[in-house]
């Protein structure tokens, strides 16, 4: 347990104290913004596997108490609302995006708000925030907790940490994009900053992501031993 949590406390160190802050921003004017980016990069894909290893090994650990039980009507919701954090998150990385890495250009595009970035200008990261916030209700372990935990705390404050991070960037031209969109989800559509549009959703991208999702619901309980169907149903 103790390696999970220190594999924890580093992933959330490196994203919410490094990058989005101004330290990020004295590496990036030492060393240049590809060779942070590159550094960064390697770092995140080592501390996530870090993490996995440490997970498994935590939940087989007789540290691993269970710490809450929601029962079984919070297990059989996996399917939809995991189902909404895919709808929201997916199409998020099929698109340009103002808050991605590499394209904050885009901001001053005056179609740059459009398709799910009407919904929120951050939609993998709130998919991960509704993901996560399942898994760890669903779970209640110590281990999920944590695990799951530190990727909700992470996506959520990331959103703010990207928004002050471009702001810092962009200045004025950030303002633009910013006031079409909003972080929390539909917040600038319930402003009337924004509206829904069908059509700029219900693409290629919806296509892809309800593939991505079958998958996924068809694959967990063999991939990861756990079944998300109500009453632990196994399909294949």
């Amino acid at each position: 347990m103790t390696m999970l949590i220190t594999a924890a406390a580093v992933f959330l160190a490196i994203h919410l104290l490094v990058a989005g802050t101004r330290f990020r921003d004295a590496i990036t004017g030492a060393i240049g913004e590809g060779a942070y980016l590159g550094l960064f990069s390697l770092a995140s894909v080592g501390v996530i596997v870090w993490l996995a290893i440490s997970y498994n090994t935590a939940q087989a650990s007789p540290d691993n108490r269970q710490l809450f039980d929601f029962g079984r009507a919070v297990h059989d919701l996996a399917i939809p609302v995991v189902l909404i954090a895919f709808l929201i998150g997916v199409p998020g990385l099929m698109m340009a995006n103002p808050t991605a890495v590499g394209q904050s250009a885009g901001a001053v595009k005056d179609d740059a708000a459009r398709g799910i970035l009407r919904v929120t200008r951050h939609p993998f990261l709130w998919g991960v925030v509704i993901w996560s916030a399942y898994h760890l209700s669903a779970n209640g372990d110590l281990a999920s907790v944590i695990l799951f935990g530190t990727l909700f705390i992470l996506a959520l404050f990331g959103t703010f940490s990207i928004d002050a991070k471009r702001k810092r960037k962009l200045g004025e031209q950030w303002q633009p994009f910013a006031s079409r969109t909003s972080n929390i989800p539909f917040g600038a559509i319930l402003a009337g900053r924004n509206s829904f549009k069908l059509a700029e959703y219900f693409d290629w991208r919806f296509v892809v992501t309800l593939l991505v999702f079958a998958a996924a619901l068809f694959g967990h309980a063999r991939l990861l031993g756990v079944s998300p169907f109500p009453g632990s149903w196994i399909p294949f």
